[in-house]
């Protein structure tokens, strides 16, 4: 046993001392060879009569028992890669399952959209990846208690969500048992070669924080930055909610582009732990999610919550914490990203339930963190956080819905807030507001401003900032409208010039064309979007087609250059460098932008004619090899207008300039 694993013997010894055996709901005894994907398991269940689960068709039921007694079983059609299986089963007891097979093997190439999309119980040396959802195991139903005990080659290290309850190497094998005695939804089992780092933090009264890093030997040097940045954020989520709920957190590194968190776990890639920023966000993002989703269950048949309370909380304060202006910034995005869903494609916030796609992550994410934005400015900061606090108490380790959010913050505030949520929840899109006309008239040297909006329908009720700009001096009063047509009326001491619509952007809205740089999600998520290749080279169109496959959410249409012009549907050109200049000149069109230049390898950028309605992109690079470099990092850069590469490294981004419509104020006799 070499230092580490000794020095961790000598710490469970300790954490024993404080451990409480407890009867869970299911019992997993697991073997995984990742090498011959080889993957043996024994499950043990609480009995209520027959049982019936699924696994994945990888996996075959080779014996069950109850009381030493061998049970009839068998398999039962079901759907996809999935196979349901039955066991008659007495009543009382457990029911011992022996199952097990050959595991898929894991696909390093799968992208950030497939991995969202489900994947299957996945083994290999490099990493292997059980998913909650894969079937890996039969699940009880409902929410459940776990143990787990994992053996692994001893060059592999594994781990599930819950306490570590003891962790040995014998025998050329490395065995991990793991509780987890708070109810849970699913069990998600990863394992690779990693070497672990681990950090211990008091608590008062209670066992001692443990934080681990199981990590590639390319990220160690990370390892105690993770450590300190995950231990501060529990610490901060801990006095904005309530206590941690749990006593480990671990930050695993995975060969696939994933960015999960599970109970006492965020599972990130590799790739991406290597980046400067993803301690500043993702990691407090993924910690936040052990309140949210993990500690309040989503109650997904009412819509999931969790993705925008957890946006809210974490990327979104972070940049508050920042300035005014990245906040605006992150709220601009979220607007830009909603304006982007295709007429048709918009759904209601209530029928979220996880991101597949970037309308649903416009949605899901953007409009429900707004939800919070607009709620904390119609409550109060107080108000607001006692409804956060109420919620975490009342429904910590169970299964809530928007509506008991709703409770909590009516409990905290005093206030009936049906009306709010409903809207919001239950209401596709979102409201077109727009100032008609402004006027104001003076009198006994006091001035009355009176504002036109309109307002398409159905009308919602909401709540508007309004900027009045009098003699150099900006004010913000907020007014109520509920109707297609209405005049709201302010008081002013000196004589307003001009007016502006919510400038800073704290209303969940659809923004006006003036106010909508074109972004690259509008071409990933159209509904019809077509590609030109501007370039004759073989291999340059089969590298286009290529990045369009990963850029595009739908199959591309093909174009020759010579229509690109008549299209009316979002358009993507894609060619070498002097065939896109080319290409553009002969066209008439706007040629390439000086923020972009000749900068890097590749230079990517929407052009921007908010006048003329034209909805070109366009992919400029200096070979096919350039081309295939950006493919995959492309899609993660959708809420950007430019960007430039060197290889697959960005060298610059950046989005063009919005314009707030201002409306001049008439003045009257």
């Amino acid at each position: 046993m070499n230092a580490l694993l000794r020095s961790i013997a000598a710490a469970l010894a300790l954490f024993a001392m404080s451990a409480v055996a407890f009867a869970a709901d299911l019992d997993l005894e697991v073997s995984l060879d990742p090498a011959s994907r080889r993957f043996d398991a024994v499950a043990e269940i609480v009995s209520r009569g027959d049982v019936t689960f699924t696994l994945h068709d990888a996996l075959s039921v080779r014996r069950a028992t109850a009381g030493g007694r061998p049970l009839r079983f068998n398999r039962v059609p079901f759907q996809g890669t999935t196979a349901a299986w039955h066991i008659a089963a007495p009543k009382g007891g457990k029911v011992r399952i022996e199952y097990g097979g050959t595991l898929p093997v894991l696909d390093a190439s799968l992208d950030h959209r497939r991995v969202l999309g489900g994947m299957p119980p996945m083994a290999g040396p490099k990493g292997s990846f059980l998913s909650a959802g894969s079937g890996w195991y039969p699940h009880p139903g409902g929410l459940f208690t776990y143990t787990v005990s994992v053996s692994v080659p001893a060059d592999q290290r594994a781990l599930v969500a819950g306490t570590l309850a003891s962790e040995t190497e014998v025998g050329g094998r490395y065995s991990a048992r793991f509780e987890f005695d708070a109810p849970t939804d699913g069990i998600d089992l990863m394992a690779g070669p990693y070497t672990i780092q681990e950090k211990t933090v008091p608590r008062d009264g209670k066992t001692p924080l443990r934080l681990r890093t199981y990590f590639y030997s390319d990220l160690e040097a990370l390892a105690p930055g993770y450590l300190e940045d995950s231990a501060r954020y529990i610490e901060m989520y801990s006095n904005q909610i309530g206590a941690y709920p749990y006593s480990s957190f671990s930050v695993v590194a995975s060969p696939l582009p994933t960015g999960f968190g599970m109970p006492t776990l965020t599972y990130l890639g590799a790739q991406v732990l290597k980046l400067p920023f993803i301690r500043a966000t993702s990691l407090g993002h993924e910690v936040l999610h052990n309140w949210w989703g993990n500690g309040v269950h989503v109650d997904y048949a009412t819509g999931n919550w969790s993705e925008g309370l957890t946006t809210f909380m974490a990327d979104y304060q972070y940049r508050e914490r920042e300035s005014a202006a990245a906040a605006r910034e992150m709220r601009l995005s979220w607007l830009r990203d909603f304006a982007a869903i295709p007429d048709g494609a918009h759904e209601p916030l209530s029928a979220f339930r996880s991101r597949t796609h970037g309308a649903q992550a416009a949605v899901g994410y953007g409009k429900a963190a707004m939800l919070f934005v607009m709620l904390r400015d119609a409550l109060g900061e107080e108000d607001f956080r006692r409804g956060i606090q109420r919620f975490w108490l009342k429904h910590r380790f169970a299964i809530a819905s928007w509506t008991d959010l709703q409770t909590a913050f009516e409990d905290a505030s005093g206030r009936q807030l049906g009306n709010f949520f409903r809207q919001w929840l239950e209401r596709a899109g979102g409201p077109e507001v727009t100032i008609a006309d402004a006027r104001a008239s003076e009198r006994s040297g006091r001035w009355t401003l009176r504002i036109a909006l309109d307002q398409k329908a159905p009308a919602y009720t909401v709540d508007l900032p309004v900027e009045v700009v009098a003699e150099g001096k900006r004010e913000v009063r907020w007014v109520r409208t509920y109707r297609e047509h209405s005049t709201e009326t302010l008081e002013l001491e000196t004589a307003p010039q001009a007016v502006r619509l919510d400038p800073d952007l704290r209303v969940w809205r659809r923004l006006s064309r003036r106010e909508l740089p074109p972004i690259l999600r509008e071409w990933m998520i159209a509904r019809s979007p077509a590609l030109v290749v501007a370039s004759a080279d073989s291999s340059l169109q089969a590298a286009a087609e290529n990045a369009a496959q990963a850029f595009f959410e739908r199959e591309p249409r093909k174009l020759t250059a010579s229509s690109l012009k008549d299209s009316t549907d979002p358009v993507l050109l894609i060619g070498l460098h002097k065939d896109v200049d080319d290409t553009l000149a002969r066209l008439q069109l706007p040629p390439r932008p000086s923020a972009v230049g000749n900068s890097g390898t590749a230079q990517v950028w929407t052009v921007d004619a908010r006048e003329s309605g034209m909805r070109l992109a366009v992919i400029s690079t200096a070979d096919a090899a350039s081309l295939r470099a950006i493919a995959r990092p492309l899609p993660h850069y959708g809420a950007q207008s430019y960007l430039s590469f060197e290889g697959a490294k960005l060298l610059a981004r950046g989005v063009w300039p919005a314009d707030v419509p201002v409306v001049k104020v008439v003045k009257e006799p």
